[in-house]
């Protein structure tokens, strides 16, 4: 066998290899509307118990308390690590025991078991800054929470 068709043989191996392994990164994200109900938006306040910075989201966990009512724990979703980053949310901005209010859409499962899922629009810290969790371009509601988002 030749150089040139091992060449070819190798570069054609390598190719079939990343078109396998394309659909299984893909289907590790989502469009908004897959999980997230655009008419059940959500307005929680709480305390950070946790945060995983992964790909491709972001995952906030909080405890919520009403009166009343048992604490309840809700996983928001964010943008990627670096959408956060960018926006001036890191690993020091919230951390555990943070006192938050989050704008967002609760998940299309209701049953909030484990946990109560939702998309965060925005994250208010405790000393009045709103920052953005990098929603846009998901096909979340374009709601102005977002300051590069073009106008409707």
């Amino acid at each position: 066998m030749t150089a040139l068709r091992k060449g070819v043989l190798a570069r054609s191996a390598v190719v079939c290899l990343l078109a396998l392994a394309a659909p299984t990164a893909t289907l590790a994200h989502h469009a908004f509307a897959a999980e997230f109900d655009a008419h059940a938006p959500v307005l929680l306040r709480g305390k950070v118990t946790k945060v995983e910075w992964i790909n491709p989201h972001t995952w906030i966990h909080i405890t919520v308390e009403a009166p009343g009512a048992p604490p309840k724990e809700w996983m928001v979703e964010g943008g990627t690590p670096n959408t956060l980053l960018r926006v001036g949310i890191n690993r020091d901005t919230l951390k555990p025991g943070t006192d938050i209010i989050v704008h967002g859409y609760q998940s299309k499962d209701k049953l909030c078991t484990p946990a109560c899922k939702a998309n965060g629009r925005d994250v208010t810290l405790a000393n009045g800054q709103k920052l953005f969790m990098g929603s846009s371009g998901t096909g979340a509601p374009r709601d102005g929470a977002d300051p590069n988002e073009p106008p409707r």
